[in-house]
């Protein structure tokens, strides 16, 4: 296993992927896009490289999972003219034919059936299936894509996205982007895709220092002209972060609503919630299955954010035993100020002047950094 890529010419189509990798790598710890930013109706890679055409325009899309994130991707280049062809690839014909019916896809092929046949000549293949089965599929992908096919993800969480490919591709990793659009809602499937989803919200991608400069432009370019910021995090970090505003929101979501409806006076409970309930626990109904996975690839960072929750809780627990107003008072001010700052409401320099002051304890991190809204 090799996480270099050796350099020379690039291979006609036709050879898999986990061949000879091609293009030049980045040194450093995350590579930077050849060239400025592009922002958002940038070409798609330029002149013809790598099996795209210039203009700006993707021959053949291969989206394996055609749900929200996967299905929106589509639906959007496609509204911008960015691609040709989209195939999709899932698990059920019922979803693969609602995205034939609504214009996500123009082919769709079923795992049961031989799809790996459309890989050969894709220009970009999108797994944005649960994390839990990236790996997998991955393995699959590089046995038949073609040398100058580019391999990205939709995954929630990194690390262990990057160690996957890194074990499928061997010298052709250097050809695969890892990337999380920071995007969602709490509806999955063909059904609920639509091509304003990635619109103004971020895209993060985690490439690596032997990741292809020209991979890396692609899948850049592929997500600004669905309307997306791109940004680049290490793969580390990017989970520390996760762990922290995405992952650990939803574990809590779903554990406030399992344990009222563990409770025998379930119904009662649910009748009397109100708008509160339902804005916190807005995200509990999410796909369980999709975050079964995430909360298990990202076990370590997201048990890290749990203790440091819990840790809160009990300041806040004590406080209440104790009828410590003012450390309640602190406390609730401190978040209050914290998320009207994120929202938009308070100006930061309004925000650090009026920013109160103490606390039950100091917790880890920077205190004064606004978190970006993320629904995945």
């Amino acid at each position: 296993m090799s996480g270099s890529a050796p350099a020379g010419p690039p291979q006609g189509r036709g050879a898999p992927l986990g061949g000879e990798a091609t293009e030049g790598r980045v040194g450093g710890d995350v590579p930077a896009p050849a060239g400025p930013p592009q922002g958002r109706g940038a070409p798609l890679g330029g002149e013809a490289t790598g099996g795209r055409i210039g203009g700006g325009v993707l021959n053949r899309l291969v989206v394996v999972g055609v749900g929200l994130i996967g299905g929106s991707c589509a639906l959007a280049l496609k509204a911008e003219g960015a691609v040709r062809e989209v195939v999709g690839v899932g698990r059920t014909r019922s979803n693969l034919d609602e995205a034939r019916s609504r214009g996500i896809v123009d082919r769709a092929h079923t795992l049961a059936e031989d799809w790996t046949a459309e890989l050969a000549d894709a220009d970009v293949v999108l797994v944005s299936t649960p994390v839990g089965e990236i790996g997998p599929m991955l393995a699959t992908i590089a046995r038949h894509a073609g040398p100058a096919t580019i391999v990205t993800d939709a995954g929630s969480t990194k690390q262990d996205v990057v160690a996957a490919a890194r074990a499928a591709f061997g010298p052709a990793f250097a050809r695969f982007v890892p990337a999380h659009p920071i995007a969602g809602t709490e509806h999955s499937g063909a059904a609920a895709a639509f091509p304003t989803l990635f619109r103004d919200r971020t895209t993060v991608l985690t490439p690596l220092a032997e990741t292809s400069r020209e991979a890396v432009a692609t899948v850049e370019a592929m997500w600004s002209r669905c309307g997306a910021r791109v940004i680049t995090l290490d793969a580390v970090e990017h989970d520390r972060i996760f762990a922290a505003v995405s992952h650990l929101p939803h574990v809590l979501a779903f554990a406030l609503v399992a344990e009222l409806a563990a409770r025998p006076d379930a119904e009662a409970l649910f009748s009397h919630a109100a708008s509160g309930f339902r804005d916190f626990t807005r995200i509990a109904g999410s796909s369980p299955e999709m975050w079964r996975d995430i909360a298990l690839a990202n076990r370590r960072a997201l048990a890290e954010a749990l203790d440091d929750y819990r840790g809160m809780l009990d300041d806040l627990a004590r406080a209440i035993a104790s009828g410590d107003g003012a450390t309640l008072e602190r406390v609730f001010a401190q978040a209050s100020l914290a998320r009207r700052r994120w929202s938009g409401e308070v100006p930061p320099r309004l925000a650090s002047q009026a920013s109160p002051q103490g606390g039950p304890r100091p917790r880890d991190g920077p205190s004064g950094a606004a978190p970006k809204p993320v629904d995945r």
